[in-house]
């Protein structure tokens, strides 16, 4: 009888002390928690290029830029027209001339003077009734004004440095197409004041640019490669007049002030910052 209950005993010791362990291990255990997602690397990925941007390098892709998208069309353009300048490609400008002059033969009129300036017509026909464009008033007539400005100087100083004769030998100021480049310009502008509207807007007004530089070559004023890249030119003004158009008028400023001071009789600069 004492040979057995030196076994028990040892047993009911072993159990009780044992016990407080076996307390703390719950009947259900949970899983472990999963680890949270690395979200920073997926904020900085670019969709579709399955390339990842750190925080270090902050920079959009070269292609997806502002300058290149604005510049990537107007380029296309002036490239063609440059390349077919003399006498270049396979649909010549003397074969356009010849298939031109085939359809309208002695064909004349100015109706092209007044088109050049028709979508600035329809730009301000739809804000008098009560369309919003993308900026105010004030600021539409800076960018155009501004625009212009880019344009003139730009088509004229590629003018008296081309020389090229016009078809119907009037002048050597042919190329680009002034009046092509003007048309653009209008209705680049008012593509982007009117393109959150509707896109017909600016469907319309390309629609007449378009017809400015037919019946430019029709006129026997301009060659197929003046006229492209006089389309060019007029879409590259408009977009360097708002990618340039930092300041708002009548806004606040932001940045880096400088003008000049005078203070206990000396001149200085004054440094102002606004953010």
């Amino acid at each position: 009888m004492r040979f057995l209950l030196a076994p028990a005993r040892a047993l009911l010791l072993s159990l009780a002390l044992s016990g407080p362990a076996l307390a703390q291990v719950p009947l259900n255990p949970k899983p472990p928690a999963a680890a949270p997602a690395d979200t920073t690397r997926h904020q900085y990925e670019i969709p579709g290029a399955g390339l990842v941007a750190g925080p270090a390098s902050g920079r959009q892709p070269f292609f997806q830029s502002k300058g290149f998208r604005a510049a990537v069309v107007p380029a296309v353009l002036i490239g063609y027209g440059a390349y077919t300048f003399n006498g270049g490609g396979f649909y010549t400008n003397q074969d356009a001339r010849r298939d031109i002059q085939r359809v309208f033969p002695n064909t004349r009129t100015r109706v092209d003077d007044v088109l050049a300036f028709a979508p600035y017509v329809e730009l301000g026909a739809v804000t008098l009734f009560g369309v919003e464009t993308r900026n105010d008033r004030v600021n539409t007539l800076l960018i155009i004004a501004k625009g212009q400005a880019i344009m003139l100087a730009s088509t004229f100083a590629v003018k008296y440095i081309s020389r090229e004769t016009r078809p119907d030998g009037s002048d050597n100021l042919s190329f680009p197409s002034g009046h092509t480049a003007q048309a653009f310009l209008a209705a680049s502008i008012v593509h982007t004041e009117l393109r959150d509207k509707s896109q017909w807007y600016g469907v319309g007004a390309y629609a007449l640019a378009t017809s400015v530089g037919v019946l430019r070559m029709v006129n026997d004023k301009h060659w197929q490669s003046d006229v492209v890249a006089g389309a060019g030119f007029g879409i590259l003004s408009a977009h360097l007049a708002y990618l340039t158009h930092r300041h708002r008028w009548g806004r606040a400023a932001h940045g880096v002030g400088v003008m000049p001071s005078y203070y206990g009789g000396a001149p200085g600069i004054c440094l102002s910052w606004r953010g």
